[in-house]
């Protein structure tokens, strides 16, 4: 029985549904295992990027004739769900398909659709988006680097940091100032490939507290020259404009992963509680346990409810960035104290590193970071009141 007994929601049709059960198969079978591998290598081997694709489980919101499945956020978000599910939430995907590749979709012209999707849906590219740096997170008006126009393209200089897939990845979208005097009308974005790019170069797979199988960089272009179809957009200073109008998805994705961490954590911990005896019976019959295990189930079958009603709002076009922004803010938290409810259930046995709830602990603290941090999410809630 599931840890979150709810009937099928209103946007998940019989294909999800096949979808959902074929990944969740499909990632436990071909990657059995392969967590820990990973956490040590500090990184997800390319061969696993590529089975993905060869699976059709890469960008499978993007169309047909573009490489893609042909699906739509709703099939990304059975995906996601599934992978966090299958315990493999170092495995960048979501970010590849569901943030990278929507923001070539949306705002690229057809020649740059047709040139960089497919190869995305295989993995003969795997995608980052280079945002933040040293001195600009949530802040993206802050960004200091640079794309100066010369000849018949673009000379990027910068710093950027804390990049997901940033080892792997060969197709990067950066954010750039196009006009550094103009604030947030001078910022634009661009597509680089870095294979044979000169100028540049990957900095350290930086070492996190969580998500250790991920590679996540430091990247650097020192005179970085592209050509001038490598911005995004008609014209210069549409970035930031860009950057908002999908910060819904990104968000919103960000909470798929947290309610699929939830689910996996709970299930976990209550199969865990009915082993595991004290004082001569299992610790599911201690009032606490039941309790702390009931408060739980509860919180989560909310979460899932408002996650399935944010996910058919997006498919419809109609989610707003404030309720994005409630979504990721609410279930990250809730992410972290259920994982940490679910850790102390486990004991002493739950802070080695041999239970996966250790792992799901640790790396669940990032998502009240990442995607905007959770106080910037409550800044764009208050906006709103």
């Amino acid at each position: 029985m599931p840890a979150i007994d709810l009937p099928r929601p209103r946007w998940m049709n019989e294909e999800h549904a096949i979808l959902a059960d074929s990944a969740l198969k499909f990632f436990e079978t071909e990657f059995a295992g392969k967590a820990d591998a990973w956490e040590k290598a500090g990184l997800v081997e390319r061969e696993a990027w590529e089975k993905a694709g060869a699976a059709g489980l890469l960008c499978a919101a993007m169309p047909e004739e573009y490489g893609g499945a042909g699906g739509t956020f709703a099939h990304e978000a059975v995906i996601t769900h599934a992978l966090g599910m299958a315990g493999l939430d170092s495995f960048g995907i979501a970010l590849h398909s569901a943030i990278v590749a929507p923001y070539i979709l949306h705002y690229g012209s057809e020649e740059q659709k047709r040139r960089w999707l497919p190869k995305l849906a295989t993995a003969e590219m795997i995608g980052a988006i280079a945002m933040t740096e040293p001195g600009a997170g949530s802040d993206l008006q802050g960004v200091r680097t640079t794309a100066r126009k010369d000849g018949n393209g673009y000379v990027i200089d910068g710093q950027k940091t804390f990049i997901t897939n940033g080892q792997h990845a060969n197709l990067i979208v950066v954010v750039a100032k196009t006009d550094p005097s103009a604030g947030a009308r001078g910022v634009s974005l661009f597509v680089v490939e870095t294979d044979n790019a000169e100028g540049f170069r990957r900095g350290r797979n930086l070492d996190k507290v969580g998500l250790k199988g991920n590679d996540t960089s430091e990247l650097f272009f020192d005179g970085v020259r592209v050509p001038a179809d490598a911005l995004l957009g008609r014209e210069e200073g549409q970035g930031f404009a860009q950057l908002m109008e999908d910060l819904p998805q990104e968000r919103l994705l960000v909470a798929v992963q947290a309610i699929a961490m939830i689910e996996r954590a709970l299930g976990m911990t209550i199969g865990y509680t009915k082993e595991r005896k004290a004082f001569g019976k299992p610790i599911i019959e201690f009032q606490n346990t039941q309790f702390t295990l009931a408060e739980a189930k509860t919180e989560a079958t909310i979460a899932r409810v408002f996650i399935d009603h944010c996910i058919e709002r997006l498919v419809a076009g109609t989610l707003d960035t404030v309720t994005a922004s409630m979504a990721k803010y609410w279930l990250t938290d809730l992410q972290c104290k259920i994982v940490d409810d679910c850790l102390q259930l486990h004991g002493g046995y739950g802070y080695m590193d041999e239970y996966p709830i250790s792992r799901m602990f640790r790396d669940a603290r990032v998502q009240r970071i990442y995607a905007g941090t959770n106080e910037i999410m409550k800044v764009v809630i208050a906006r709103s009141l």
